[in-house]
């Protein structure tokens, strides 16, 4: 078998090198993809640094991955060699319990990550497990698509749980890689949207998103104003705020969701919990089911993210660009 080319980190925080590994046989539920394009998420900068504890090196990113079929085990009926496809967060699970028996696979104790204790999509090749390798709608550009695969589904999944629809007011937090896809999809399903940012500079740019409101959450007076007028707020920022606004700016019944991770434990008063019946809550990624949901919504309403293209032999470059915050909005690797 022919060896698969990537660049892996060798330590915690180390810059990518060239490196070389044997896949083994192709097992008879796997298909391997060659890849065209792989997008970078800032999960990957936290398992390169070990900021999660859970890296083991060498390894090699990437869990955005778009590309073809190359191969496909024995027992691999549903996809075929030569077909497009996608490849998130996720790149198997365990098939029987309770989770994966109601699609919700996402949520498996035995889910395997692409890119965690197995090497990811900063390659010329990857395997998942068949059922977690998704078609890729001939609508969507390879390039555009690859952040939809985790990006994408990160803040479609709760929206989309959370039942969002036309009698909606919905506010996303951080207009970046996440915030920036969750205007969108908001928008397609019909709710008025707000956004909240620290970067006034943002607002043109985010009504063209199909943003209907603007908030820079700088301004304490116009957080205020807020209050009692939101049923969702997803949350898409790694930064500490303060709760409590959020909280207050939901409806009664309205729900503060986090898909970002802030540095300090969230502390809010239960009061306006208890009165409101108000809820926090996390989400992680989605379901292969959930993924072809959303790719499909995105080629039919035109969600895109927004990319800056890097050749793959520059992952290092475009890392240092993610990492300080100058790629608007996703960078995405091209081989």
């Amino acid at each position: 078998m022919e060896l698969i080319q990537g660049l892996a980190a060798h330590a915690a925080g180390a810059e990518l090198l060239p490196f070389r590994y044997d896949p083994g046989v192709l097992g008879p539920q796997e298909v391997e993809i060659g890849i065209t394009h792989c997008g970078i998420c800032h999960s990957d900068l936290h398992l390169i640094s070990n900021d999660w504890g859970i890296s083991q090196y060498p390894f090699i990113p990437g869990h955005e991955i778009v590309g073809t079929v190359t191969a496909v085990g024995a027992d691999v009926h549903s996809l075929e060699a030569g077909q497009r496809v996608g490849l998130g967060w996720q790149s198997n699970s365990c098939g029987t319990c309770e989770w994966c028996s109601r699609g919700m696979e996402n949520l498996c104790a035995q889910a395997e990550a692409t890119c965690v204790h197995r090497n990811g999509g900063y390659a010329d090749r990857v395997r998942a497990n068949a059922r977690f390798v998704i078609p890729i709608p001939e609508a969507l550009e390879s390039a555009h698509a690859a952040p939809l695969l985790c990006g994408g589904i990160t803040v479609y999944n709760p929206l989309r749980t959370a039942l969002i629809n036309p009698s909606s007011r919905v506010g996303v937090v951080g207009i970046g890689g996440l915030g920036h896809i969750a205007i969108q999809f908001a928008r397609v399903f019909g709710a008025e949207v707000t956004a909240f940012s620290t970067s006034a500079a943002k607002e043109e740019e985010v009504r063209a998103l199909g943003a209907h409101n603007f908030v820079n959450t700088r301004e304490s007076k116009a957080m205020k104003e807020m209050a009692g007028t939101q049923d969702f707020i997803l949350s898409t920022v790694n930064a500490d705020q303060d709760w409590g606004v959020f909280v207050q700016a939901l409806r009664p019944t309205g729900t503060l969701c986090f898909v970002g991770v802030p540095p300090s434990p969230v502390s809010i008063s239960a009061f306006p919990l208890i009165t409101g019946i108000r809820t926090l809550t996390g989400n992680p990624t989605g379901s292969p089911y959930r993924l072809r949901e959303m790719l499909d919504v995105a080629a039919r309403h035109g969600v895109k993210a927004q990319i800056e293209s890097f050749p793959m032999s520059k992952a290092n470059e475009a890392i240092e660009k993610v990492k300080k915050n100058k790629v608007r909005y996703r960078a995405v690797l091209a081989n």
